[in-house]
């Protein structure tokens, strides 16, 4: 499906300019997204961003405050009126100038692929509070209508990039599976965080894109393929070991034509001292570690190629190094 060293990237960008941004993300990656602009507005970070149509959702731009507030009106009952089976929830230009722009920018173009993305369930109920500051994760209502409103933003998402390309990929960001198991979140079990991620996978499958996940950090990667998903985007440069440890599973994916997004330049500030040979090492490094358990030839012809994250917390100049050093390496690796 992909070509060896393919590149694509993580969401968001630093840039305040939605033109700006769009026009970088399309000079650079062959599989083109739409950004993320979190310095733009508070409404463009992970959790603002999809909460437009979520009952009782409060919001206060100014405090950069968001939280859940039950009331005494039919919010809920509209909900589930409106939100039925196959539903599409939008995203306005408020809450996305990146993706509003990148659509104005290609409307006269096709691509092989193009990339969405979506705040992973587990992420959205265990970053989100009501009033009293409980996690909207532990009200099994407030979880069930999170997920529902986040398989009605994929569908919506998948029906706008689709006049744009025949293949469309969805990530699912969930940073927060990283901390899934440790003690702040006991009262998540695995069979409950398969489910949610399963679903939200099968939404994306149902509106005919292609799933994949994205986690920056460690996280239970057997449960990760077991969800369904198409392309695994790790934290390559940082936490490589993590994904080594379970080379059966790896290999297994691999073979049933799953793919590895390996994030293999850093988005921290590690990014400054990095250099195309310094980079190249560590990937070379991780292939030949992998490839004591799995046929090289499998590794090498199951890659794409992104940052290890989202760049929307460096600078203008150390995101245009990273996306440079994305280009060097694969010209590198051909």
């Amino acid at each position: 499906m992909f070509k060896p060293f393919t590149t694509t990237g993580i969401g968001s960008l630093p840039h305040t300019d939605p033109d700006e941004a769009c026009s970088l993300v399309l000079e650079t990656f062959d599989i083109p997204f739409w950004p993320q602009l979190p310095m733009l507005s508070f409404r463009e970070l992970m959790i603002p961003q999809y909460s437009e149509g979520m009952p009782f959702m409060k919001i206060n731009p100014e405090k950069e405050a968001i939280w859940v507030e039950r009331d005494e009106s039919d919010a809920l009952q509209r909900f589930y009126e409106s939100c039925t089976e196959g539903c599409r929830i939008a995203i306005s230009e408020d809450h996305a100038k990146g993706l509003h722009t990148f659509l104005r920018i290609i409307k006269d173009k096709r691509f092989d692929f193009l990339k969405g993305h979506i705040t992973g369930p587990l992420t959205f109920t265990l970053g989100l509070k009501d009033s009293e500051g409980k996690l909207v994760y532990f009200d099994e209502e407030l979880r069930e209508i999170s997920l529902m409103l986040l398989k009605a933003k994929v569908r919506w998402q998948m029906d706008l990039l689709r006049p744009y390309s025949g293949n469309t990929i969805m990530f699912i960001d969930e940073p927060i599976l990283s901390a899934i198991g440790s003690t702040s979140y006991l009262g998540v079990s695995r069979e409950e965080t398969l489910r949610l991620l399963k679903e939200t996978a099968d939404a994306i499958k149902g509106s005919g894109g292609i799933p994949g996940i994205h986690c920056c950090g460690k996280a239970d990667w057997p449960l990760v393929i077991e969800s369904g998903v198409k392309i695994i985007s790790f934290d390559a440069y940082g936490y490589f070991e993590t994904l080594a440890m379970y080379p059966e599973e790896i290999r297994g994916f691999l073979k049933n034509g799953g793919y590895l997004a390996w994030g293999i330049v850093p988005t921290t500030e590690a990014i400054r001292d990095e250099t195309t040979e310094s980079i190249k090492k560590r990937f070379d490094v991780g292939i030949e570690n992998l490839s004591n358990s799995i046929p090289i030839e499998l590794l090498l012809s199951r890659i794409l190629l992104t940052p290890s994250c989202g760049t929307g917390s460096r600078s203008i100049e150390e995101t245009i190094k990273v996306f440079q050093l994305l280009i060097q390496l694969k010209e590198a690796l051909s």
